[in-house]
């Protein structure tokens, strides 16, 4: 059975204590541990483990009260309640009925490790974060399976113009990306009723699109 494993991050989490953590003590943040609530009425904990060499974080700096778990040279882990109040990602991504596998921090951003069954399941998280965040992205997309992973990458097609993607579609089903080619340019021009040189500019933007899309992912 496969299935897909992926981090998603999200730049600007705003009200995330882990996140602005990091922002505080300049240190990236590994180790995020969460209950599950115990009964009605009981928040769930979050402990998080910040490396030696940084300051003590103070109450108010990461907009929860924390308390201090433990203190020494390898470092402090601190502990706070988390409220369900619909600002929280790893909520968000939890209400949809999948488990957030791992959480990290870096420089403000979080970094959220999520598996999913499909690619459906997947963009319906990434949608839902989307809506809610601003700066949400896929940093990587792996396909995992019985003795076998792949590494994925999904596609933006909304970035491409109605008519970037009418050009790619029809040059698709001419054979023009083919090899050896099954119609060639002014083939495909034709057909679409524009000029050679246009058909070439819609190809290499639509192109460079892709591409950027598939390498920063």
């Amino acid at each position: 059975m496969s299935g897909l494993s992926a981090t998603v991050v999200l730049s600007d989490p705003e009200n995330c204590p882990v996140a602005r953590a990091t922002g505080a003590t300049g240190e990236s943040i590994e180790d995020v541990s969460r209950s599950s609530p115990s009964s009605p009425g009981i928040p769930p904990i979050e402990e998080f483990a910040v490396d030696g060499d940084a300051d003590p974080l103070e109450d108010g700096t990461v907009g929860v009260e924390l308390s201090t778990v433990s203190s020494n040279e390898h470092g402090d882990v601190y502990r706070f309640e988390r409220v369900f109040d619909g600002d929280c990602a790893c909520e968000i991504v939890e209400a949809g009925g999948t488990p957030v596998s791992s959480i990290r921090a870096e420089d403000g951003a979080l970094y959220l490790t999520v598996r999913a069954a499909d690619v459906e399941a997947l963009s319906a998280i990434v949608r839902e974060l989307r809506e809610r965040f601003d700066g949400v992205e896929l940093q990587r997309l792996l396909r995992t399976g019985e003795g076998e992973t792949t590494d994925l990458a999904l596609v933006d097609r909304s970035r491409l113009t109605d008519r970037q993607r009418e050009v790619l579609e029809t040059a698709h089903e001419m054979g023009y990306f083919e090899y050896p080619k099954r119609a060639n340019a002014g083939d495909v021009a034709e057909a679409l009723g524009i000029s050679r040189s246009t058909f070439s500019e819609h190809v290499g933007a639509a192109q460079t699109k892709l591409l950027d899309s598939i390498l920063e992912a």
